[in-house]
């Protein structure tokens, strides 16, 4: 027999990383009962590179004392490599990016979103859901029963609930990353300058089948430095990944970590039980994120930064706005469309122009080198990006600069654009 464990007027957001802990705090400030469900107990680990632009605390002001219980480490250098060995550095005049530790970071906004008024559920493994004209159900694997108005599925790049209701039938091998990564403390792996984020884009790794023509390796490779620890990975978009590259995962990473120690850049050896292959939407946004009574946050929803790979930022952006459209209240024959048009204004256009520029870039390694000289010779430029990232200009006025600076980007953009429609629209009649 199941037996019913929630009061059927609270809302549900399944898993408590960042967007549905930052959705549940949210709906709780706003004096709505809310039952964050996750299949784990907190602190519980999470393989992420743990880099988030620094305009997080712009948008989440809150966040800025709340940090003070955790360990945390910001940047103001980045090191920008290409496949061809063209490099660059960048320097903010201030800290630009905060490094931190998923397994501390979720604990911790799981944490604010129960100070606020949340009820956590641990050991909640959802494997069945269901809506109907009431209410939502969800199933977990030990049987327990959970009904609500409303759902927020913040439970990741597989989420459970997406698939089993038909959100998301699942992602194709070119639109998700494969990220291979360790999280290993600096006593035993460190980076020789821990205050440069160390990124390159187009890494053909030593053993990869040679990239054919002008086109570059599509995947990246990073040293995210933490205040005890350190985070080393290489990612590839999954279809590349397995065209191209013979090794196994950690096989890539134990040959990336010697080939570092080899150019001075890190001290140590690869701890094989600290690496951690995991799976990133880099495809963009799911074109219909929320559906019913259904909205779909965060990784779950494929919100994320196809050229940087960066998600903890959107992910608690689109719990905030998830958060927003339940608590407006109204028809809810109109929730979805505000979910997604909400979304589609404050991060829509970036997340988009994100996919076509990896898409752009990996095209074409020379392109890939030129954004590496631009850094050097237009510094103006350059300094509206970090403006950006730490939360002093918006995207728009961003977008609208480098658009005007490189109109054969814009064209270029707009290609691609049209070009992804078509194979869309024709994906759709086939």
């Amino acid at each position: 027999m199941i037996a019913v464990s929630s009061p059927s007027d609270s809302i549900i957001v399944v898993g408590g990383g960042p967007a549905g802990a930052t959705a549940a705090r949210a709906l709780a400030l706003r004096g709505l009962s809310v039952r964050l469900l996750d299949r784990s107990t907190f602190p519980r680990n999470k393989p992420c590179g743990g880099g988030i632009s620094l305009r997080v605390l712009t948008r989440f002001p809150y966040l800025e004392d709340a940090l003070g219980r955790i360990a945390t480490h910001t940047v103001s250098r980045l090191y920008l490599e290409g496949p061809d060995g063209d490099a660059a550095v960048v320097e903010s005049d201030g800290p630009a990016a905060l490094m931190i530790r998923r397994v501390e970071f979720d604990a911790l906004l799981v944490s604010l979103a129960q100070q606020a008024g949340a009820t956590l559920v641990t050991g909640a493994d959802v494997v069945q859901a269901h809506q109907d004209n009431d209410a939502v159900t969800l199933v977990t694997r030990d049987g327990r029963r959970f009904r609500a108005p409303i759902v927020i599925a913040a439970d990741g790049v597989h989420s459970g609930v997406g698939r089993r209701l038909g959100m998301n039938s699942g992602w194709s091998a070119s639109a998700v990353a494969l990220d291979m990564m360790e999280e290993t403390p600096r006593s035993t792996l460190r980076d020789v300058d821990p205050s440069t984020l160390w990124v390159s884009y187009g890494f053909n790794p030593s053993g990869a089948r040679i990239v054919k023509g002008r086109s570059a390796a599509e995947g990246y490779a990073y040293i995210f430095p933490k205040r005890d620890h350190v985070n080393i990975g290489i990612g590839y978009v999954l279809s590349h990944y397995r065209a191209a590259v013979d090794h196994a995962p950690y096989q890539l990473q134990r040959a990336f970590v010697a080939a570092l120690r080899e150019r001075g850049i890190v001290v140590g050896d690869s701890v094989r039980n600290n690496f951690t292959p995991f799976l990133i939407p880099v495809g963009g946004p799911l074109r219909r994120p929320a559906r019913g009574r259904v909205l779909l946050a965060g990784d779950a929803g494929g919100f994320v930064n196809g050229f940087t790979a960066e998600g903890i930022y959107y992910a608690m952006v689109t719990g905030d706005l998830a958060a927003a459209a339940v608590a407006e209240g109204g028809d809810l024959t109109n929730l979805a469309a505000r979910y997604r048009r909400a979304c589609d204004y404050e991060i829509g256009a970036e997340l988009r122009d994100s996919v076509l520029i990896q898409r752009y870039l990996f095209a074409d390694r020379r392109r890939i080198a030129r954004v590496i000289r631009g850094t050097r010779r237009e510094p103006e430029t350059t300094r509206a990006i970090l403006e950006f990232a730490v939360g002093r200009r918006s995207y728009r006025s961003l977008r609208r600069r480098l658009l005007a600076r490189s109109p054969v980007l814009a064209g270029r953009l707009v290609w691609e654009k049209l070009r992804t429609n078509f194979v869309v629209r024709r994906s759709q009649h086939s």
